[in-house]
């Protein structure tokens, strides 16, 4: 995490105009207002819907090919290299970490008659597709590394312009709810697409492109049926310096502790939980004795009942967070779960403890999920740079994905030769860092009960 004593110069300050009303209502006169102060108007159960689904097609567009697509294409193209997993991921992640500021300057100053963020859920669409086609017909490694590169940063980009729009949209009494809602659609989506892409598993381009194009369509229609608003009139007082660029990647720690505090902890939480997850197609083929191809059908089984407990759990901590505004207590509760969950993987040889591992885990997550982005909602620096203050927070979850699988490919070699993999550590590894990323948040966070 980058800190800076002085802020970067408002991006979005001095805006005369043009935060529209969530849902298809026109922009009202005190727009000024709106883009600086916390939004008090609930927003509609058909927005939420629509913003349901739009998750759900983020979500399904980039977890299927990193949780299966890009597993299939190391066996393809370079069987018992599964080390190398780690190497692609992490360096999608790295490319992503370092344009996602400028693309949330950019997102905040952007003035069009889609809004602010419409647009960037439109080309980073456009972008994830052209990845997955890309990695669908690599003939090699290096192909299938810079086809995710185009795939995981067009995703990551729409999957943000969402997360905007919620930020910029949801007032406190409803977020807790929407993001167990959203935050729901994005662990079942890679179930399913797993399921879709199991289906369709003799034909590796489809085993990419099935999942991007449902992704797609349900992208597309969010924007469409429901329309962010003009931005047209939005006044921008502020010039964008290489200065203030530099600056946006980092933050003042003294002037925002809460913030600091809880994307430390963000950041710790998410290294033990990629840790435990970016191996674990190849981790459950170790465990049941099966061809990495062939556990497709074993993870989407998994995870189906992983989603009955995700769905508890988020629905549980969104729901119950928002009527006892309480959200960090739901924080350490996760940790606590996640913990139990990594336990019971680590020493799991058979699908019934891989089973409840996973469904331990899995609601640890969803819970996490939705309170943490709950509290993040609340505790933004400036509410005129929604974008880039977003990105930052991403920061402590995409360092993490980029980070995490480079180290867990040589955590899992550790007092190990030929096929056989240290799972074992790794898992408890993981355990650790997640423990200590709950316990920073519910300890260090002060202003969020």
């Amino acid at each position: 995490m980058t800190t800076n004593n002085h802020e970067a110069p408002s991006l979005a300050g001095g805006v005369a105009a043009a935060q529209p009303v969530p849902g298809n209502q026109p922009p009202t006169a005190d727009a000024s207002t709106q883009l600086t102060e916390e939004p008090q108007s609930p927003v509609s159960r058909s927005y939420i819907f629509w913003l349901m689904l739009a998750s759900f097609g983020a979500s399904i567009a980039m977890m299927v090919p990193l949780s299966y697509g890009i597993a299939v294409r190391i066996t393809e193209l370079a069987p018992g290299q599964e080390q190398v997993l780690g190497f692609i991921t992490g360096i999608a992640q790295l490319v992503y970490l370092i344009i996602s500021p400028i693309v949330g300057i950019w997102s905040d100053r952007t003035r069009s008659r889609f809004g602010r963020r419409s647009p960037f859920i439109f080309l980073g669409t456009a972008i994830g597709l052209v990845g997955l086609v890309v990695m669908g017909l690599a003939p090699n490694l290096l192909v299938v590394g810079a086809g995710w590169i185009l795939g995981m940063s067009g995703w990551s980009i729409s999957g943000a312009a969402i997360q905007n729009l919620m930020a910029d949209k949801l007032p406190e009494a409803q977020r807790g709810r929407v993001s167990a809602l959203t935050g729901l659609m994005t662990q079942i989506a890679p179930v399913l697409g797993i399921g879709v892409a199991y289906a369709v598993s003799s034909n590796t381009l489809l085993v990419f492109v099935v999942p991007g194009v449902i992704g797609a369509i349900l992208l597309a229609l969010f924007p469409l049926i429901k329309p962010e608003g003009s931005s047209k009139e939005v006044v921008i007082d502020s010039q964008v310096t290489f200065r203030s660029v530099v600056a946006s990647y980092g933050f003042s720690v003294r002037k925002y502790p809460d913030f600091a505090w809880n994307w430390l902890g963000r950041f710790v939480f998410f290294m033990g939980l990629y840790f435990n997850t970016t191996f674990g197609t190849f981790f459950y083929a170790q465990r049941l004795g099966l061809p990495v191809r062939e556990v497709a059908g074993v993870v989407a089984t998994i995870g189906m009942l992983g989603v009955v407990a995700a769905a508890a759990g988020a629905l549980l901590g969104g729901f119950l967070s928002d009527k006892l505004r309480r959200r960090r207590l739901f924080v350490i509760i996760a940790a606590l779960i996640f913990v139990a969950g990594a336990l019971a993987e680590a020493f799991a040889w058979s699908l019934p403890q891989l089973i409840i591992g996973a469904v331990l885990m899995q609601t640890a997550i969803a819970v996490f999920a939705t309170v943490d982005q709950a509290i993040i909602f609340a505790i933004l620096p400036n509410r005129t740079e929604t974008a880039r203050y977003m990105a930052v927070v991403a920061f402590a979850q995409k360092i993490p994905s980029a980070v995490a699988p480079l180290i867990a490919s040589v955590i899992i070699t550790i007092g190990f030769t030929g096929t056989d993999k240290n799972y074992t550590f790794l898992y408890l590894a993981g355990a650790v860092l997640a423990l200590l990323g709950g316990s920073v948040i519910a300890l260090k966070v002060k202003s969020v009960r």
